[in-house]
């Protein structure tokens, strides 16, 4: 069979490594000819931080990065950054810490050094995202894709069990969305096969209890970035749109969205998706791929129910109203609005995801869901035309 498709490869420089921070950001910095540099750092990242800033020309320096990117924070770093005139963004953190410095250097152009201290992905795209009143915009730019990044596996060496397993998810939701994003093609097939396989690896490791393992943390980290590249050139498939939707409207925290929403997005695409579902048992070395990953997450502990994580059930109506709105035109199963109640019914609840692979067997919370997706005023037009990724 012969094939027809367009890909892109982002260009960037990745270090990995153990116990090289220092050294490799210092070379990075020289390489790129920083001489006033802006350091954004995540409120767990301050050790990190630390270290850099006593060996490096700081101008500025901003720590707590809060997550989903709040637009009066893109304000201040954007007037901090202008103030120092930086030449040089310095990210030390998870994905909030990486996603104000993403939202600055779009509106300086400065480049960025990534310094990532959990799995999320986000030092290895070129996708932007802000918050401003209660709706996450999302957009895509190559000025926001970092030049460099600086894996350090003793890093995550501390990073908390429960914080692990929720971010390594996230690595895993990169992966599988992929296989059915807008840009979807065999080589970002073949990264996400090759990057479930190494999380899969590192997320063992959880499991059996060596949180500190070097070779697991590794694993997870390589993954993450092989995750994180698919998805950049891919796109954003139905479970990204659905968890920017549940995070910037409803406060919810990021990585657990991820960690809960995935088992039930794959669920629900399965059907349509035979061949996507083969690589995804395969690389997990598992016959059927929804209860294989329900079993490690369940291994790994992690996240079961949005109701555990903020979001209320009176807001369930408006929640499957607002997803309507967002799903791509190249998932591979249609959603109707009964869909969108079962979908976050059942992981508000933290049902069993297979349910969600044929017809509604709840029925009577399908009406009266549905009934407040018909009260509520249509928002949708907010999120149409400001995410394009």
């Amino acid at each position: 069979m012969t094939m027809s498709f367009s890909h892109h490869t982002l260009g960037q420089r990745v270090h990995f490594g153990a116990g090289n921070l220092t050294a490799d950001v210092r070379s990075e910095t020289k390489r790129m000819g920083a001489q006033q540099i802006l350091l954004i750092a995540s409120g767990s990242a301050e050790a990190a931080a630390d270290a850099l800033h006593a060996t490096l020309r700081i101008a500025h320096r901003l720590d707590g990065a809060r997550q989903h990117v709040p637009v009066e924070d893109v304000e201040r770093a954007c007037d901090a950054a202008t103030q120092a005139q930086a030449d040089l963004i310095l990210c030390v953190g998870g994905g909030s810490a990486i996603g104000l410095g993403k939202a600055v250097a779009l509106k300086t152009r400065a480049p960025i050094i990534a310094v990532p201290t959990t799995y999320a992905g986000s030092e290895a795209t070129n996708i932007w995202g802000v918050t401003e009143a209660g709706v996450k915009a999302t957009g895509t730019d190559d000025v926001v894709l970092p030049r460099s990044v600086v894996y350090d596996v003793e890093l995550v060496r501390d990073l908390p069990a429960e914080l692990a397993s929720a971010s390594g998810m996230n690595a895993l939701a990169h992966c599988i969305d992929s296989f059915w994003a807008p840009r979807a093609d065999p080589l970002n097939s073949l990264w996400s096969a090759e990057a479930i396989r190494a999380l899969n690896r590192g997320m063992a490791q959880l499991a059996e209890g060596s949180i500190h393992s070097p070779e697991g943390s590794q694993q997870l980290q390589y993954g993450a970035y092989l995750a994180a590249t698919a998805f950049a050139s891919a796109g954003s498939g139905l479970h990204h749109k659905i968890c920017h939707v549940l995070g910037g409207s409803f406060g919810l925290p990021h990585a657990q969205t991820h960690a809960v929403m995935l088992p039930y997005v794959l669920a629900f695409n399965l059907p349509s998706a035979p061949e996507a579902g083969e690589r995804i048992a395969a690389a997990l070395g598992v016959a059927d791929p929804t209860a294989g990953l329900e079993r490690l997450r369940s291994r790994v502990e992690a996240p079961r129910a949005l109701r555990e994580h903020g979001l209320k059930e009176a807001d369930l109506g408006r929640a499957a109203e607002l997803i309507l709105g967002v799903v791509p035109a190249s998932n591979p199963r249609a959603m109707t609005p009964d869909d969108a109640v079962r979908l976050i019914r059942a992981a508000w609840a933290g049902d069993d995801p297979a349910t969600l692979a044929g017809p509604s067997q709840r029925d009577d919370d399908a009406r009266s869901l549905q009934s407040q997706i018909n009260s509520v005023p249509d928002r949708s037009s907010h999120l149409h035309g400001r995410a394009s990724s």
